[in-house]
């Protein structure tokens, strides 16, 4: 029992008595759910198949056909894992996470966030839960995925307006990937990457604070809450916790026992603990899973629909996940996972960092050299309305394998409601060397700029990144560019993308 409404002493101590009465109450286990979730999860082998009834009280019948699992030449990692299933007799074919999203066949919504071979590789001891072959998860066709009026994007800033690492994408923190690994560290939350210390971290949902730091609230002993300094941990309505992690700051106003309101600033997005030293928020869900253990729920289908809510964008061009491959191996670009509201995309174009060119949604792309390349996706719809965003691939020595070529990052705040003559602040950092400095071409005709960051010697370094300004004069839609090249001639090139209004 908590201290409220113990029979206290007539004579304790005022001094204790207060602080009696404002130490928060610590449930001996999490509450219980009091909204329940709209999505179905099953775990499947192949061959087995189960009826699920859905939140609507709807009843659907899902069977596990197949499983394929396609792997890399470089870390032989899982790039592509596609289920077979059958869901109320409909065959269909379902992509596993890798910015894939729901889809809908037989009368509901369905994807796969998880099969097995991302537990069986990963370094991370199967945060998913997941013993058998594949996740399914379902919903009514015609429901959202979360309630609405219970979740929200949890950065302020642009979709996409840095780079990302989402579910089931090996990591490419810490400087990159390295070839043949013994053990492959598969992402399980959503990375979004943002300038450090600009971009605020909100409130997903309204929930309970576990934990905020190190500072944690009792009686969560075996849920996933894993205090860290840099680290926020919420429990929702739902039963599902929250984490936010490699903040640079965390709101005062933010304690273990106290409740969040969805939306509120809890924090500033950094690069403190296990971040690998470039600047992003980590958000994963997690819950039990019908092994009956923790396990994450694949949050980027919610975010993708609290963006869209929110924001109401009219087109999405999505060139992600980032791929690998050897110099001299033929690597393919997708931009198949775009999206635009009016439902047709007509024009799919390519610019490449070599000055090449081509159009449509799949392309293949050879490599001479290593390095990290950065190619550029421009989208049209219907309705004359366009996008951009960018393929990061990451090419390696196949006779050096060790000698690992740079990679970079960079952001930029704010990246949205900009109009012509706000300045703006990039700031950039390149891994993996300290040769050279890096060079900004923001793509408006203005002079280059120089700066050198500190190629990520010490991780945390409050002064790593380094920064510039810069003003778009006129309306229009920019890309800036960055590159930074190595003692070998090698080169790490990324793009941002900037839309400009008029002031009007």
């Amino acid at each position: 029992m908590g201290h409220i409404g113990r029979r206290l002493s007539p004579f304790v101590d005022l001094s204790v008595l207060l602080l009696l009465l404002s130490t928060p109450v610590a449930p001996a286990q999490p509450v219980a759910r009091k909204l329940p979730p709209l999505v179905r999860t099953v775990d499947l082998d192949v061959g087995q198949s189960q009826t699920v009834q859905l939140h609507d009280g709807s009843q659907a019948t899902v069977r596990l056909l197949a499983l394929e699992e396609i792997r890399d030449s470089v870390c032989r990692a899982v790039r592509r894992a596609t289920v077979d299933v059958e869901i109320n007799g409909q065959a269909i074919s379902l992509v596993s996470s890798t910015y894939h999203l729901p889809v809908t066949a037989g009368g509901v919504r369905i994807d796969c966030p998880v099969t097995r071979g991302y537990t069986q590789d990963n370094s991370k001891d199967n945060p998913w839960g997941l013993v058998k072959d594949a996740r399914i998860r379902l919903w009514p066709a015609d429901s959202p995925l979360i309630r609405p009026e219970t979740f929200v994007y949890p950065a302020k800033q642009r979709w996409f307006a840095s780079d990302t690492q989402m579910a089931n994408v090996p990591v490419f923190v810490d400087g990159g990937e390295v070839p043949a690994k013994k053990s492959i560290y598969y992402h399980y939350g959503l990375d979004f990457g943002g300038a450090e210390g600009l971009v605020e971290v909100v409130a997903a949902t309204d929930a309970l604070v576990v934990s905020a730091g190190t500072e944690t609230l009792g009686g969560y002993e075996d849920t996933p809450v894993s205090p860290r300094y840099d680290v926020i941990y919420t429990l929702d309505d739902r039963g599902w916790f929250y984490r936010y992690s490699h903040l640079c700051q965390i709101d005062a106003s933010v304690k273990p026992g106290q409740r969040v309101r969805m939306g509120q600033k809890i924090g500033v997005l950094g690069k403190e603990g296990a971040s690998g030293g470039w600047s992003h928020l980590h958000f994963d869900i997690t819950c039990r899973q019908p092994s009956g253990q923790w396990g994450i729920q694949n949050a980027y289908a919610f975010a993708w629909e609290a963006c869209q809510r929110q924001y109401r964008p009219e087109i999405i061009a999505v060139a992600r996940p980032h791929c690998v491959g050897w110099a001299g191996e033929s690597v393919e670009l997708d931009a198949g996972r775009s999206w635009s509201r009016c439902g047709t995309i007509e024009k799919f174009e390519w610019t490449f960092c070599d000055g090449g060119s081509a159009l449509g949604a799949k392309v293949r792309r050879t490599y001479d050299e290593p390095g990290e390349y950065n190619e550029i996706l421009r989208i049209t719809d219907a309705r004359g309305n366009i996008d951009y965003d960018f393929a990061v691939v990451q090419v390696f020595d196949k006779a050096h394998p060790d000698l690992l070529p740079p990679t970079i990052h960079a952001a930029y705040y704010p990246t949205s409601d900009i109009k012509a003559g706000d300045e703006l602040t990039f700031k950039v950092r390149t891994f993996r060397t300290t040769h050279g400095r890096e060079v900004w071409d923001f793509g408006d005709g203005s002079p280059e700029v120089t700066v050198q960051s500190d190629g990520n010697v010490d991780a945390h370094n409050p002064e790593g990144y380094a920064v510039t300004k810069h003003a778009y004069r006129k309306p229009g839609c920019y890309i800036a560019t960055v590159r930074r090249s190595d003692e070998r001639g090698r080169q790490a090139i990324t793009h941002l993308f900037i839309r400009v209004g008029d002031g009007a």
